[in-house]
């Protein structure tokens, strides 16, 4: 008397497996934190036009307008440095001449200023690029320092 795993089961067995996978799948792609840099940006800018993306910039220091009446934020990004340690920072190859770094205005309306805002703060921007080159946000997110350093180190 052996008995016989019959097809229907497994036919049942493998869309269930499947559909599961489709699930874990998808949402790993649609919960992925990746984001663009500033010169990535300024660099395919033609091809994101329109486009939702995120992107990782520096608050430019001097072009920060806030209305809290109309909710109403307007600043510009600049590339992040590199950091001092890092690798890309001790290449024995340096540049002779640096252009000015891409920059973009942003401009976020609706949405409440994010508390730890501030010039020369790291945020990530969530929006569309305009046709104009300027950044619509839909969410403008400050990043944390990585590094904390004690009063008196350097």
């Amino acid at each position: 008397m052996g008995t016989r795993i019959k097809p229907r089961f497994l036919i049942g067995s493998g869309l269930i497996v499947a559909a599961i996978a489709y699930l874990i799948i998808s949402s790993i792609r649609s919960t992925s934190e990746y984001y663009l840099t500033v010169p990535e940006v300024s660099a395919r800018a033609t091809e994101l036009r329109g486009q939702s993306l995120r992107i990782a910039g520096r608050v430019k220091p001097g072009t920060i307008a806030w209305d809290a009446s109309t909710l109403t934020l307007k600043f510009a990004i600049y590339p992040i440095p590199p950091v001092a340690n890092s690798a890309a920072a001790n290449d024995s190859i340096k540049p002779v001449a640096i252009d000015e770094a891409p920059s973009f205005n942003i401009v976020s309306q609706g949405e409440p200023k994010p508390d730890m805002f501030a010039p020369n703060r790291d945020v990530i921007v969530e929006g569309k690029l305009e046709p104009d080159g300027t950044i619509a946000a839909t969410q403008v997110m400050t990043s944390c320092p990585s590094k904390y350093r004690a009063a008196g180190s350097k």
